[in-house]
């Protein structure tokens, strides 16, 4: 019987697999591809701790803010709005930028990935440059960690978001390199599409943290 069965099996005849032909039945149905994958919801868990991060400095932020009678303090510089606001669309067509290469990776287009992950770390850069130049001057006009509660406050906020950017732009120049050798032009594209949900949230970011620190 079991001869019998492996010939009809290696003849070909009809759609039995060598497992039903031996009584193990049909074999399993493949599993499926997950609806999300690892990466991104990993990315996704941590993103979500960051929100909550940053949801408590910012609450802790309004109280200090919401019981001070004069804010800032006197004897304390002004923020530079006009400046920040520039760095603000700075970084917002950093986001632009990231969303292209995004776009790019999908349609497996290699030039215009590199071309605008590219762009996407110079104006990164860009941003925190103009940040670190105004952080020195209100360094040198006496806005220090130290100085009072409101220089604390500032740069606790500002300092960390600032710290978050630069992490993401290493990541983007770690995607850029691989772009660069083609890895993306047939393979998966998750590299990119993890470092484009990071660097979104911090893009998303910072407009709520200038209209709180700056502007309120």
């Amino acid at each position: 019987m079991a001869t019998e069965a492996t010939a009809r099996v290696l003849s070909g005849g009809g759609v039995e697999t060598l497992a039903s032909a031996y009584g193990g039945g049909p074999p399993p149905p493949s599993r499926p591809e997950p609806a999300i994958s690892n990466a991104r919801l990993g990315l996704m868990m941590f993103i979500g701790a960051e929100v909550m991060f940053f949801a408590g400095l910012i609450g802790a932020f309004l109280v200090l803010r919401l019981s001070s009678e004069v804010w800032p303090p006197p004897t304390q510089p002004r923020l530079p709005v006009w400046i920040t606001g520039f760095n603000t669309l700075v970084l917002l067509a950093s986001g632009v930028a990231m969303h292209r290469a995004s776009l790019a990776a999908g349609l497996r287009d290699q030039a215009r990935l590199c071309g605008w992950l590219l762009a996407t770390g110079v104006l990164g850069a860009l941003f925190l440059c103009i940040q670190g130049y105004e952080w020195v001057r209100l360094i040198g006009f006496g806005l220090t960690m130290q100085s009072s509660l409101y220089g604390s406050t500032f740069y606790a906020l500002i300092g960390l978001h600032g710290l978050h950017v630069l992490g993401a732009l290493v990541w983007v120049g770690v995607v850029w390199a691989v772009a660069r050798q083609g890895r993306y032009a047939s393979g998966p594209t998750v590299g990119v599409e993890t470092c484009h949900m990071y660097w979104m949230f911090v893009v998303a970011l910072w407009p709520v943290l200038y209209g709180l620190v700056y502007l309120y």
